[in-house]
């Protein structure tokens, strides 16, 4: 973050239009309780006020998206290994705090995402080293390199490993949006709820 205030605040889920409350209905499971206005209701998750600025983008984004987190064949576990290291290297606290808490939902140690931060990865398992060291490589060179590659394949499929460099750029676009912005985390929830845990109802 480099001001204190935001630069665009988040839409309240009462000034949303009818065009971006249809983008959000049937894409998101729990669209009709963030946009209810009732006492009990979620709060909106900040990245999907920023989405509600601009819902034809929001809704190709939120479809995008559901596909690489809901549908897709890379392990959830090495995706999100892969997105807290975009979030970390990209200084993205709204990343690092919604994607933190996913990575714990799904059974991810504490020491683990730790070790996300710091880099020390010397010691994980060769499945998990190889998804960090892409990343870094996709975010230093642009590339990934042959070896990385190459030790990549005895692991994971060519569907896997296109989802892996799609999630990686993905979330890099994301870090350049919450940071942009000046996006702030969510207030604790308990859980991580957010705009990626309920996408596309079909």
């Amino acid at each position: 973050m480099t001001t204190v205030d935001p630069r665009l605040i988040p839409l309240p889920a009462a000034d949303w239009t009818e065009q971006g409350r249809a983008m959000l209905r049937g894409r998101l499971k729990r669209a009709d309780q963030y946009l209810s206005g009732a006492s009990d209701a979620p709060p909106l998750p900040n990245i999907l006020g920023i989405l509600g600025h601009h819902p034809e983008l929001g809704g190709a984004w939120l479809a995008y998206n559901g596909l690489l987190l809901e549908r897709a064949t890379l392990d959830p576990r090495l995706r999100e290994l892969a997105i807290l290291r975009v979030a970390r290297r990209t200084r993205s606290a709204y990343e690092w705090d919604q994607h933190s808490r996913m990575a714990r939902d799904l059974g991810i140690p504490v020491g683990t995402i730790e070790d996300i931060a710091c880099g020390e990865t010397a010691h994980w398992p060769d499945v998990d080293r190889l998804v960090l060291a892409a990343t870094d490589e996709l975010l230093d060179r642009y590339r990934v390199c042959d070896s990385t590659w190459t030790a990549l394949t005895a692991h994971l499929d060519t569907r896997q490993l296109l989802e892996l460099l799609f999630v990686a750029g993905s979330y890099l676009c994301l870090a350049l949006v919450t940071n942009s912005v000046d996006l702030q985390p969510d207030p604790p929830t308990g859980s991580a709820t957010t705009a990626h845990d309920s996408v596309r109802e079909e």
